[in-house]
């Protein structure tokens, strides 16, 4: 429970799954999961597949977000995915890291450069 004093309200939000799926707003928070699925099988985030005996799957958790307007009201349900990469050994479960960042500055260069 997160008290806002600029707000004076109090954002009730779940903390794992089973509190949402119980929780007075179980309907809201299950379709903002469903829209974060449906999102990233459109999208190809990640395909799923088998495990294999000898591997051990990354376990994942949801994390659930109220977003609320300048007056205090509920906009939305936020739901997000997230995995527990922080339990994977290098060389054991993964063999290289890499992530793209680019700077918005960077992006503006390389258009500005394109006739």
């Amino acid at each position: 429970m997160e008290i806002n004093d600029d707000k004076l309200f109090i954002l009730d939000e779940p903390t794992n799954y089973m509190k949402a799926i119980s929780n007075i707003d179980s309907e809201k928070w299950l379709e903002a999961m469903k829209s974060k699925m449906d999102y990233t099988y459109t999208n190809y985030v990640w395909t799923l597949v088998d495990s294999l005996e000898e591997i051990k799957p990354i376990r994942c958790e949801w994390v659930f977000k109220k977003k609320t307007s300048m007056n205090g009201n509920i906009q939305t349900y936020k739901a997000r995915l997230i995995y527990k990469g922080y339990i994977q050994r290098q060389g054991v479960d993964f063999n290289e890291t890499f992530s793209i960042v680019a700077m918005l500055k960077s992006i503006s260069i390389f258009y500005s450069c394109i006739p």
